[in-house]
């Protein structure tokens, strides 16, 4: 098996990292992760990021909650024999109270569930490839190589005047 070896560039300009991003596309080395402190346009744009998946989510999640809702009153109201005096058992109007606030309330956990899900959370196992810097005042670009490509990365970083911390092999 062969050994993988995790760098990362630390930057202290967005442009700088985002330039490495776009160069890094072009490159054999295997871009991992990018950490930044601040939201960051230009690095998002640099990664090339599909469009996220959490609107889906949120809205399976509201036709499930307004259907779930329409369902509740209606099997609610057919069983109970209550006499409501020749209005019909299944009134649309009241009930699409009930349709909006499951609606309202799916939604909300659908977003949260499609949040999770896209970013992968929890993701405890690769906190160890972490540079605390990264959530003050630099940018980490963290690329995984081979052994023989460890000393082209550390050129290649040093080139584009970034700082350079070296992890553990992994394998």
């Amino acid at each position: 098996m062969v050994d993988e070896y995790h760098l990362m560039g630390l930057f202290r300009h967005e442009d700088q990292a985002a330039a490495v991003i776009r160069e890094l596309n072009e490159r054999p080395w295997k871009l991992k992760r990018v950490h930044s402190p601040i939201p960051s346009r230009l690095i998002t744009e640099a990664l090339k990021l599909k469009k996220s998946r959490v609107g889906l989510f949120t809205l399976f999640g509201g036709i499930f909650g307004l259907l779930s809702g329409f369902a509740l009153s209606i099997f609610t109201a057919t069983r109970w024999d209550l006499i409501i005096g020749g209005k019909p058992f299944v009134a649309l109007i009241p009930f699409a109270i009930v349709g909006f606030e499951f609606t309202i309330l799916s939604s909300v956990i659908g977003n949260v569930i499609g949040f999770l899900v896209s970013a992968r959370l929890p993701m405890i196992s690769t906190l160890e490839l972490y540079d605390p810097r990264c959530s003050s005042d630099r940018f980490g670009i963290l690329v995984g190589c081979e052994e023989g490509q460890k000393k082209d990365l550390e050129a290649f970083f040093k080139q584009h005047k970034g700082e350079i911390r070296v992890f553990d092999a992994q394998t």
